[in-house]
């Protein structure tokens, strides 16, 4: 199942996302994206921030932006504005908005 999932992120992530705009594409493939990425998953010693806000040790999944980089672009490489999450919570702050 977890195969899967990564297989249909994959192919999303090629023929959907990073096809839409070009701009995004380039960023999630920079080398400055994927080095500042593994420094937030070593600062959050690669466990989900929002379970462990309740008690719960869950393994990330994504590097998560807070403010979304649409929104505030210039804080895309910024380490504050970067969370490690697992799935199901990053699921649930992009519900919430």
């Amino acid at each position: 199942l977890e195969e899967n999932k990564t297989a249909r992120n994959k192919r999303y992530d090629k023929y959907v996302r990073f096809t839409r705009d070009k701009k995004y594409s380039d960023f999630y493939h920079s080398i400055e994206w994927i080095k500042i990425r593994q420094i937030a998953i070593l600062r959050d010693k690669g466990l989900c921030q929002e379970c462990l806000k309740r008690g719960k040790i869950t393994v990330y999944r994504t590097v998560h932006h807070i403010k979304p980089i649409k929104t505030h672009w210039h804080l895309r490489l910024c380490l504050s504005n970067l969370v490690c999450v697992c799935e199901k919570c990053h699921q649930e702050l992009h519900r919430k908005g």
